[in-house]
C-alpha cells in the first residue's frame, strides 16, 4: 500500500504592514499595570510577541509536515523493496 501525503500551507509568508484591527483581550490588570511600566505602547508588544509567536508556531508545523513527508517516502521505499507482509495472505 503507498501512502500519498498531502502538503498543507497557504497563508502569508510574511507580515506586511495591513490595516489594524481592534481586538478585546481580556487580561489581569495587575499584569497590565506592570507591563507599561517596562513598555510604553502596549498593543506594539503584544503584536511583537503574537507575530513572534505564529512565526515559530509556522517553523514547528513546517518541520512537522516535513517529518510525515520523509515517514512517507521511507515507507514508500521500503514497500516498493520489499513489498506488504499481506501481499502474501490475501485471500482476494
Amino acid at each position: 500500500m503507498r501512502i500519498e501525503c498531502d502538503e498543507m500551507g497557504g497563508t502569508m509568508s510574511s507580515f506586511e504592514p495591513i490595516a489594524k484591527k481592534p481586538v478585546n483581550l481580556s487580561l489581569s490588570e495587575a499584569l497590565v499595570q506592570e507591563s507599561r511600566s517596562y513598555c510604553g505602547n502596549l498593543s506594539a508588544k503584544v503584536e511583537e510577541m503574537l507575530q513572534a509567536y505564529v512565526v515559530a508556531e509556522r517553523q514547528s508545523r513546517q518541520q512537522h509536515r516535513e517529518q510525515a513527508q520523509r515517514a512517507v517516502t521511507d515507507w514508500n521505499a521500503l514497500h516498493d523493496s520489499s513489498g506488504s507482509y499481506a501481499d502474501g495472505h490475501s485471500t482476494l
